[in-house]
């Protein structure tokens, strides 16, 4: 393999990857691994870096550019929020201390009301670096979906939504577990469950209880259940993030699965909306911020 000229490094807190990267921002082999930060201790972090890159380091001094939750509190060194508003990626970069030159890449936080961020300004970085002088709100579904309205090229302000993380939560720790599989999709009962929330959010969290109501009384199909389950969360999300996405230029930042939910939910309400792929916008991302320090 050829030297690398650079290391990109997505470090999130189930799972860590990683790229081998030339100067132009083209890799040259991608890598992954399950040692995230919430399977790591302090002192662990180097080792599990080290195990990734193999390979990669024998060249000497290779610059190790990471974005994640690798930069939290609880990681390797905190790298500490920068305020919006304020570009996605800030000026400068948090360094950890030892043989390695890794950088690592601020998330971003918010006074009020009070939000954080932490990996996701690397993907809105490198939504604008793919889009130039785009002006909008993205979407970024995940566990904690976030929502930025970005503008002259910074972040002026986000909202967070625990959608997935609840999704998780209701369909395995609650009644609910009963009633809703681990597999299994029905389009009509995600639209209408999305239509349902959305209008009147405030029913949340009566509706979801008719989930398990329905296969009780009448023995509701599984998938039916599901996509209920998950319509009626991202519609209450829609509802609560409306005026963001409302008469905006909407991008979706995710590959397939979740994301097109969201796309799907959107143009319902005459919302079209852009998906761009997760793992080309972090890459980008990251890229800008190794072009940025190199250039510092």
């Amino acid at each position: 393999m050829s030297r690398p000229d650079w290391i990109a490094l997505d470090w999130g807190t189930t799972n860590l990857r990683g790229w081998a990267m030339r100067r132009d921002g083209s890799v040259i082999e991608a890598r992954t691994s399950d040692r995230g930060m919430g399977s790591l201790g302090p002192e662990t972090f180097e080792a599990a870096l080290r195990e990734i890159c193999a390979g990669w380091l024998d060249y000497g001094t290779v610059p190790i550019i990471a974005c994640g939750m690798v930069g939290a509190r609880q990681g390797w060194v905190e790298a500490a929020y920068t305020r919006v508003p304020c570009p996605p990626l800030s000026p400068s970069l948090t360094r950890v201390p030892g043989a390695l030159d890794v950088s690592i890449i601020p998330g971003l936080s918010q006074a009020d009301p009070a939000d954080v961020m932490r990996g996701e300004e690397t993907q809105a970085a490198g939504f604008l670096a793919l889009n130039p002088g785009w002006d909008g709100v993205l979407c970024m579904p995940g566990s904690h979906s976030k929502w930025a309205h970005l503008s002259a090229g910074e972040v002026v302000s986000f909202r967070s939504f625990m959608t997935g993380e609840l999704f998780a939560a209701l369909a395995t720790r609650t009644v609910l577990r009963h009633s809703v599989p681990a597999e299994g999709w029905d389009e009509d009962a995600f639209d209408a469950a999305v239509a349902e929330t959305l209008s009147r959010p405030e029913r949340l969290a009566s509706a979801l209880f008719t989930i398990r109501a329905k296969d009780i009384l009448h023995g509701q199909d599984g998938a039916r259940a599901r996509s209920r389950l998950s319509g009626l969360l991202i519609g209450a999300e829609l509802a609560a993030a409306k005026p963001y996405w409302l008469g905006q230029q909407i991008g979706v930042i995710g590959a397939g699965g979740l994301a097109s939910l969201y796309v799907r939910a959107l143009a319902a309400q005459g919302a079209p909306a852009t998906q761009a792929n997760a793992t080309a916008t972090t890459l980008a991302g990251l890229t800008a911020a190794w072009k940025q320090r190199t250039s510092s």
